[in-house]
């Protein structure tokens, strides 16, 4: 998950879409608009909040790719795309307050202390999950697995060969928080471990130089889609179901929005509605960004002028900004 820790975010200015006036102005505009007539008409429901998509991003390459895929879509049906990245803490407080319309990552049930409050509150709306089959639980390189440590309970025996220490992500995620938990808790005796806060970028980089240097022990965050299941030599340890859920911290991903979001701007809604995920599509696009050093949108695009099919559930009932199908515009968009 790599992130910049950003400790605020930038509303962005929305405008009110014109009233028309009365009178004689009023008349006169009002003629002219329906002189207009159909041309015109599914741009004018367009309102002006709803041409800029804003997301919230938390600088984890998976959200990184899903947000890049969904905003060459937007894109080419004539939307602006802006995204920031920040904390997940922000990301949740930016919903509430207006300042981000979309978040790809609630990642469930890791997550739900963070966001669940926002849900019930009533200003934050789940309208779907966007990718099954997730997981998020703490992993051991391979040679780890093979000295007989496989569940989180065998840790504390091995503690001088982990060096008491855990790594996480960044400060704030949800498996930090889970992990301090489990320590807090004294629970299968690691109450006197550290948390080791870092990042994406900065958790790999240890276990990579640990697993290909001297097989030095360490315990990880590690989930998936991600091409760490591919560049490490790894394995998920069982038995800590009771803090990141069953099946090895099985997880489902869902789509985020502000609340009321997917009424007010409802083509956009529509997409989003439509909006699904797989795991291959994921680790495809995160390895071109990873291994391969292409930045979010050109992997992106890259992967739908590839998998051209996927647009047609996407984009089903969805137009461009100004009434046209979605579908053909997108495919122009992509060269296809």
């Amino acid at each position: 998950m790599m992130q910049r820790q950003d400790n605020q975010s930038v509303a962005p200015k929305r405008h009110a879409t014109p009233r028309l006036g009365s009178g004689v102005m009023g008349t006169t505009l009002l003629g002219a608009s329906l002189a207009i007539g159909v041309v015109g008409s599914a741009q004018a429901d367009v309102p002006e909040s709803c041409r800029t998509v804003h997301f919230a991003e938390v600088g984890w390459t998976d959200i990184q790719s899903t947000t890049a895929l969904t905003s060459v879509v937007l894109e080419g049906l004539g939307y602006e795309v802006d995204s920031d990245t920040v904390s997940v803490p922000v990301a949740y407080a930016g919903m509430k307050n207006g300042d981000f319309d979309v978040f790809l990552g609630n990642w469930m049930p890791s997550m739900a202390s963070i966001s669940d409050p926002y849900i019930e509150e009533g200003v934050v709306d789940r309208p779907r999950a966007n990718l099954e089959g997730a997981k998020y639980t703490l992993a051991v390189p391979q040679y780890v697995l093979d000295a007989g440590v496989t569940s989180v309970a065998d840790l504390d025996d091995h503690a001088e060969e982990f060096e008491h220490k855990l790594f996480g992500i960044e400060a704030g995620n949800d498996g930090n928080m889970i992990i301090q938990q489990m320590i807090d808790d004294d629970a299968f005796g690691l109450g006197d471990w550290t948390l080791v806060d870092s990042s994406e970028a900065g958790m790999l980089s240890e276990a990579k130089a640990r697993t290909r240097g001297d097989q030095k022990w360490m315990v990880f965050l590690g989930w998936a889609p991600h091409p760490m299941n591919t560049d490490l030599d790894m394995g998920y340890l069982s038995g800590a179901d009771d803090y990141f859920g069953p099946d090895f911290g099985g997880a489902t991903v869902y789509t985020n929005t502000r609340a009321g979001y997917v009424d007010e701007c409802g083509n956009v809604g529509g997409l989003l509605e439509n909006l699904t995920f797989t795991l291959d599509m994921e680790n495809e696009v995160m390895a071109a960004i990873m291994n391969d050093g292409e930045d979010a949108k050109p992997a992106a695009r890259a992967w739908l002028s590839n998998h051209p099919e996927t647009l047609d559930a996407w984009l089903e009932g969805v137009e461009t900004v100004d009434g046209e199908p979605g579908l053909t515009a997108v495919r122009d968009s992509l060269d296809l």
